[in-house]
């Protein structure tokens, strides 16, 4: 038997992982990529026995793979907060699914966990942009406002270093970045104790959000703002946490943050107002 936990390489991806693992140690394969990398579990091969863990990934993306992986005889545990589509009835597929417009990933396994690990859950969900759910959360561990500011600074720089066209693109492998963060069983514990790799992410994070912020918007209106980004390794980093910070300077307006690829492709990292979170598919 063996264990393998797909993840999506963003911070709710990891720190729902992380909650997991710090619950249930064990020795696991990781598949994980960056943050756009949602069709994980194509990537999976599993055994009859094999117990595979899906996090923070559409299953809708991915149901061709877990209805594969089910044939081949696995135990699959999907968890996530996207759009679903049908979900497969069968005895070896268990889901905990819930699409809420204030509810990510890490809140679901938390509260699967009675709250065990919830600062890892509180950072998980600050990096999904849920500030209000996050503040919320962390009502009951009573922390000082400095200290609420570094859960969330952490799950920023995470979900921060997700974006990408590709792992070269990215400060950490999201793998790597997981095996540091789930020996820690509080965020402040990884903060301190691994201080240059938190160093890093949260450097890197402010150089590449000050080039960021320099660029003029291509539109700019009352309720819709667009901004186009070179093609360079640091707007492919930013261009998600960008959009991010666009949201909550300007609550009422939508978002788009145009990132030039590689053969002159573009990726578009679209925002709905967060007054009114609906709408981003349209």
């Amino acid at each position: 038997m063996a264990y393998i936990d797909c993840f999506n390489g963003d911070a709710d991806g990891i720190c729902a992982l992380t909650q997991i693992r710090l619950h249930n140690p064990v020795k696991s394969e990781l598949v994980t990529g960056v943050k756009r990398d949602i069709s994980l579990v194509d990537r999976v091969s599993a055994s009859s026995g094999d117990i595979v863990t899906v996090l923070d990934v559409s299953m809708d993306k991915n149901r061709a793979g877990v209805e594969r992986l089910i044939g081949q005889g696995a135990e699959i545990f999907y968890c996530d907060h996207h759009y679903a589509g049908e979900i497969p009835d069968h005895p070896r597929l268990k889901t905990l699914i819930n699409t809420a417009p204030d509810i990510c990933t890490s809140m679901l396994i938390n509260h699967t966990l009675k709250g065990r690990f919830l600062e890892w859950a509180v950072v998980g969900a600050f990096g999904d942009n849920l500030y209000r759910a996050a503040t919320t959360l962390a009502d009951s561990l009573n922390l000082e406002a400095a200290q609420l500011s570094e859960l969330q600074n952490l799950g920023i720089y995470l979900n921060y270093n997700g974006y990408g066209s590709t792992v070269e693109d990215l400060y950490f492998h999201p793998a790597d970045l997981f095996r540091l963060t789930s020996v820690h069983a509080s965020p402040f514990g990884f903060m301190k104790e691994d201080a240059q790799a938190y160093t890093m992410l949260s450097s890197g994070y402010k150089q590449d959000m000050r080039k960021a912020t320099a660029t003029r918007p291509l539109v700019e209106q009352d309720h819709v703002a667009v901004f186009q980004l070179p093609d360079a390794a640091w707007a492919r980093r930013v261009s998600g946490v960008f959009g991010n910070q666009l949201a909550n300077q300007s609550p009422d307006r939508a978002h788009a943050v145009i990132t030039e690829g590689i053969n002159q492709q573009m990726v578009v990292s679209v925002r709905a107002p967060l007054s009114n979170k609906k709408g981003a598919d349209q």
